[in-house]
């Protein structure tokens, strides 16, 4: 292999996979920066895509750096990305280390502390829902009475909707806080004590997918979220393009436009959640630093034909990325999930990839304990539907997961019927 190195912070999952693929395809040697830990649990297929990797603390920070620092300058990397929610802080760190394209340093922070976040798009003139850091219920109650209810109750630097609560009543806003102190914190860094308490935006949820290179954006494509109800809003699935009206469409890509400045995304992808309400107003909800998780990277390439790994190493590259879509069709993923807690005794149903369907996954081994969902983490599997029309790709998406059987033994006596 020839081509320039790269170096991915965290090689593991479909995405990054995904990148690997398409670096090694292309003739770059690719390398992974990971926990030892991580390391030792990839996968022999993914080692053997690697060139060689470095092992550092991430919890560290700024060893972390000086390490992969170290390591890229050895073996002539150009190119630093990744795709690890928790780790995009640190990237650009390391791209700045080393004169790479990245984001901003010094302002990426807020794109990964959702309390910097709120006050950044605040400050940006983003509509934003109106955001209180807490500490202590005594804090929690009077901070009640300022948002009013429902309101939302999240980490300061969560992701995945871990922690996140929709709580309708003082008891479930006390109940929600606890379950964001306590919610996981992958590398450590930020005080769990510390939680948010944000008003509700009632609407329809979508994410903006979006590609900056050297400070200029191109939004690739709205994503309709298929999203539960009640407390825990678990999306269900996503859907692209969404095609709003153009009036809304446009308002939509200024606050999205205007969220990615702000918090320092100058080279790189961006995942924007926004509510669009009833009368077309959008309210920006978060921005990640990042390409979109849950398959949405599978759907950007079949319904737009943009091969969305490509131009990801070539932002990374500083070359010029091919972003305008090729293809105009729809794309829709489903994620199968337990609707209660308890052992995973047998699945059937799952459909078959092919034509149609050119991603499927399932993850929970048979006889592992499974959650009712509460956070992206607890899904069990999911697939990949496209076609040329969007009612054609969604009424055959409800079928396919229609056909699909889960069968789990509960914790608890209470007979319940099998998962659909």
């Amino acid at each position: 292999m020839t081509g320039v190195a790269v170096l991915l912070l965290d090689a593991a999952g479909p995405e990054s996979g995904a990148i690997i693929r398409a670096a090694a395809s292309r003739g770059h040697r690719v390398y992974a920066a990971a926990a030892p830990a991580e390391f030792a649990a990839y996968s022999g297929e993914l080692k053997a895509l690697l060139t060689g990797r470095v092992l550092t603390d991430f919890t560290r920070p700024a060893q972390a750096v000086e390490e992969i620092a170290a390591h890229a300058r050895r073996h002539g990397i150009g190119a630093v990305l990744t795709v690890n929610e928790y780790l995009t802080e640190l990237a650009a760190l390391v791209c700045a280390e080393l004169g790479l394209p990245g984001n901003d340093p010094a302002r990426v922070h807020a794109a990964r502390n959702k309390a910097a976040m709120a006050q950044a798009l605040a400050a940006a003139g983003v509509r934003t829902p109106h955001t209180r850091l807490i500490r202590d219920d005594r804090e929690l109650q009077a901070t009640l009475d300022e948002v009013g209810l429902p309101c939302v109750i999240k980490p300061v630097a969560g992701a995945g909707s871990c922690g996140v609560t929709v709580a309708a009543s003082p008891a479930a806003a006390a109940a929600a806080a606890e379950a964001a102190r306590t919610a996981g914190r992958p590398y450590g860094g930020e005080d769990g004590a510390h939680i948010l308490v944000q008003a509700y935006a009632p609407g329809t949820e979508y994410s903006v997918e979006s590609v900056t290179q050297a400070g200029t954006t191109t939004h690739l494509a709205v994503t309709r979220k298929l999203v539960t109800g009640g407390a825990r809003r678990v999306e269900t699935g996503h859907s692209l393009p969404a095609h709003l009206p153009a009036p809304v469409e446009a308002a939509v890509h200024r606050e999205v436009h205007a969220a990615i400045h702000a918090v320092g995304i100058h080279d790189g992808a961006s995942h924007t959640e926004v509510i669009v309400d009833a009368t077309g107003e959008c309210t920006v909800i978060e921005i990640a630093a990042r390409l979109a998780a849950g398959q949405i990277g599978i759907l950007i390439q079949h319904a737009l034909g943009i091969d969305i790994w490509a131009a990801l190493l070539d932002v990374a590259l500083g070359r010029p990325a091919a972003l305008t879509p090729t293809t105009h069709r729809h794309a829709t993923v489903r994620f199968l999930t337990s609707p209660y807690a308890g052992r995973l005794q047998s699945f059937s149903g799952l459909p078959t990839q092919g034509p149609g369907v050119p991603f499927v996954r399932w993850r929970a081994p048979l006889g592992s304990q499974v959650l009712q969902p509460g956070a992206n983490a607890h899904r069990l599997g999911s697939f990949v539907v496209t076609g040329e029309g969007a009612a054609e790709v969604e009424e055959r998406a409800v079928a396919l997961l229609q056909q699909v059987r889960i069968h789990v033994d509960p914790h608890t006596s209470n007979p319940v019927r099998p998962a659909r």
